[in-house]
């Protein structure tokens, strides 16, 4: 698989950018194979490859002394029992000039302070709290341990090192992104360029990204980075390098490195063979632009790289957002004047019929012309790093991608002025589907988002799951029990009143609403009473009080929901509960209709099954499948795709309308119940925090599709699981309206 060899790939990003010589000899220290040997013999003339046993043994110390250029060690100085002893005794190894190259974690990484375990003990906070809490008898059941920065140093100190240099490095040492020297701080905001990245992403309860900007003027930057790459040299010589910005998930032919060197020039080095024509291609865009009058930053190709000079300016993306800040008519004036650079960045092509409603089409569509690849210097706007171009674009869905970068992450941003504002302006609104559709697209595309989607799932935090945990820790167990879990308590014998009427809301409704009789729905805005939503009616939060405490039951259904806890006290109502859409709330009891079980039946295997699909022109193939599942299942549930369903997601139109297929599936004596697919709710996920089944039957074809085996660990982290059933033999509803549609049956 492709996912494969990008993941295989990626460590090697911490070493890549480095200027090995190809006449140096290597040794490289490792407990098992890893990409960055494969990285090393491919580049050094010589890598002996050692473990950490052998290489401390006297017979290998007296065979190497003083021949190796270079002794890199990832991860494995953090395993050794004594490493002040260790590292003098590889110093001898080294020639003169020789360089020490090590990749260690830091036990006050942010990540750390963000809720991700220790690697060592499998715990929140251990190495934080400098592992005081591991008891005694327990510690001799540790791999290791992670040291802090003056720990390393004080090591190296004792050890002879008194010569390196330190690189902090984001997320950290498997899959790096960002590489900053010790002298050097970030000048572009990272909430933008940083992907965090955990061992344990399941128990982180902040964003990370957004911490560093306090971090770095606090001068905790480098203290606090997640991991290390530090260079010891033998003769006080270093790397010409101040930064490095990585993108080893883009694939081999768009993967680069783009360095800032301490001579004030900048660096993208291609990293593998298969990408070398990018260079020609960046340096063709750059000369397009130019002579469509827009500044950019000039360039050369010289061998594998693309070389420009430093610019010591602000990101346009930082300017923007401190204008804001300053001067709101500037501000939107400037983004007018970013929005024509757009415009004018290629001859516009004439729309067909179909096209005129996307607006202006650029011959040439630089979908990376956006503040976050722009200087702002001296009242002008220098474009760089412009790599990517598609032909015949809407400059629309360009000018969504500036106000989207502008303003994400950014509350404040949202405050000062919402980006609706823009999308009006601009008339975004009509087609605002299409160009988030677009945008994702394009960053799917790029970063292989798809294909990695498994690989990311594991190792980046959902947001769900931060404001999940970031609730719990708010509250006593108590409290948290009574208001985020046990919110249907009792719910049977009270009048449910949602409050709000947004997302939360809908999504709520999508779960529950054929469960629970919802009493009505209240909302702060005035606009939307006397309107309904699901056929429920909206209505002013005072309705609340009309009814009795003992009878009603108050679910806030918002995000962000501290704001209407602090109104409902006022009103003086206390006993409320807040709906969390990534919990799982048990499903109330359904009825389990045509279950005979005989005293000689044998248990099935699941209790709960379900299957999804459109079951268009029911046929033998589905009546299969769903036999299959009940002999596996107690109770099968069957959700049917809704026609508009179909026409959203399938791009097409079913022969039979939605009411038909239900009532069809549900007329299958195999199938205990049949339920309508939420239009915007569909997804595996979705389907489970509904019913909470024990497991999901496919047909076959999905079962090497990166999303479905996404899905698929989903499931079996919550404890339940992914069948795949192979399909009929020349059976499907596509077969069979391809038949009906050239008239041969």
């Amino acid at each position: 698989m492709e996912a494969d060899k990008i993941i295989w790939e990626m460590p090697k990003g911490l070493l890549n950018w480095y200027n090995f010589s190809s006449d140096g000899k290597v040794l490289y220290i490792e407990e098992k194979e890893s990409s960055i040997n494969e990285f090393l013999q491919d580049i050094c003339k010589e890598v002996i490859c050692s473990d950490l046993t052998a290489s401390l043994c006297e017979a290998f110390l007296e065979q190497y002394r003083g021949t190796f250029d270079y002794i890199v060690i990832i991860g494995m100085v953090e395993r050794l029992d004594n490493p002040v002893k260790t590292l003098s005794l590889w110093r001898e190894l080294l020639k003169d000039n020789g360089r020490l190259l090590l990749g260690m974690d830091n036990r006050l990484g942010l990540r750390y302070f963000c809720g991700d375990r220790d690697p060592f003990t499998n715990r929140n906070f251990d190495g934080i709290e400098n592992y005081r809490k591991v008891l005694k008898e327990d510690r001799k059941y540790l791999q290791g341990r992670n040291y802090s920065r003056e720990e390393i140093c004080n090591m190296l100190d004792l050890s002879g090192w008194k010569d390196r240099k330190f690189y902090s490095v984001f997320p950290g040492l498997e899959f790096p992104q960002l590489i900053y020297s010790e002298d050097y701080l970030p000048t572009e905001e990272l909430d933008i360029r940083l992907f965090p990245m955990y061992h344990f992403p399941d128990t982180i309860f902040l964003e990370e990204e957004f911490l560093y900007k306090d971090i770095i003027k606090n001068g905790m930057f480098h203290i606090m980075a997640n991991s290390f790459f530090i260079e010891c040299s033998n003769d006080n010589s270093f790397e010409n390098v101040r930064h490095v910005t990585l993108s080893m998930d883009r694939g081999r032919e768009n993967a680069m490195a783009t360095i800032i060197r301490n001579d004030h020039t900048v660096e993208k080095l291609v990293l593998y063979k298969e990408g070398r024509h990018k260079l020609q291609e960046l340096k063709n865009n750059e000369n397009d632009l130019r002579s469509r009058g827009l500044e950019i930053l000039e360039g050369k190709c010289i061998n594998h790289s693309y070389c420009m000079p430093y610019v010591d300016s602000e990101s346009a993306l930082i300017h923007l957002r401190r204008l804001a800040r300053e001067n709101l008519d500037s501000f939107i004036l400037e983004m007018d004047r970013f929005r024509n650079f757009i415009f004018q960045s290629s001859p516009h092509i004439e729309a067909s019929e179909k096209q005129k409603e996307l607006g202006i089409l650029l011959e040439k569509g630089y979908v990376d012309l956006v503040p976050l690849n722009c200087f702002y210097d001296n009242g002008k706007y220098v474009f760089y790093d412009q790599e990517f171009c598609e032909e015949n674009y809407p400059a629309n869905a360009i000018v969504f991608r500036i106000v989207e970068i502008v303003y994400a992450g950014e509350p404040e941003m949202e405050a000062i002025l919402p980006k609706h504002y823009f999308y009006e302006k601009y008339g975004l609104s009509e087609k605002l589907e299409l160009w988030i559709s677009m945008s994702w697209e394009f960053i799917n595309k790029l970063r292989n988002q798809r294909e990695l989607r498994l690989f990311n799932e594991k190792y980046q935090r959902n947001l769900e799951t931060v404001h999940t945990n970031r609730q719990r820790i708010n509250y006593s167990n108590p409290q948290y029990q009574r208001i985020f879990v046990d919110i249907f308590k009792d719910a049977e014998k009270k009048k449910i009143v949602l409050f709000g009427s947004g997302n939360f809301t809908k999504y709520f409704l999508s779960q529950f609403k054929k469960q629970y009789d919802i009493y009505g729905i209240v909302d702060n805005d005035a606009r939307k009473w006397g309107s309904s939503l699901n056929g429920i009616e909206i209505m002013p939060p005072e309705t609340i009080l009309d009814l009795p405490k003992e009878k009603r039951r108050i679910i806030i259904c918002i995000k962000n929901y501290v704001a209407i806890v602090h109104q409902l006290r006022k009103m003086g109502v206390e006993e409320y509960c807040i709906y969390d859409k990534n919990a799982e709330y048990v499903r109330k009891q359904q009825v389990i209709q045509n279950l005979v079980i005989g005293q000689d039946s044998l248990p099935k295997k699941y209790h709960t099954g379900y299957i999804a699909g459109v079951f268009d022109l029911f046929h033998i193939g589905h009546l299969n499948m769903f036999k299959k599942a009940k002999e596996q299942c107690d109770h099968l549930i069957v959700g049917v795709v809704t026609d508009e369903g179909v026409r959203k997601y399938k791009k097409t139109v079913p022969f039979i309308p939605f009411e038909d297929r239900i009532e069809l599936v549900r007329s299958c004596k195999y199938v205990n119940e049949a339920v309508e697919i939420p239009l915007n709710y569909s997804g595996t996920r979705d389907a489970y925090r509904m019913y909470h089944f024990d497991c999901q039957f496919s047909g076959s074809d999905y079962k090497d599709n990166p999303d479905w085996l996404a899905d698929k660990e989903f499931l079996e982290k919550h404890g339940a699981e992914m069948v795949f059933f192979p399909y009929t033999e020349g059976t499907s509803s596509t077969k069979i309206k391809s038949l009906i549609e050239q008239k041969l049956v």
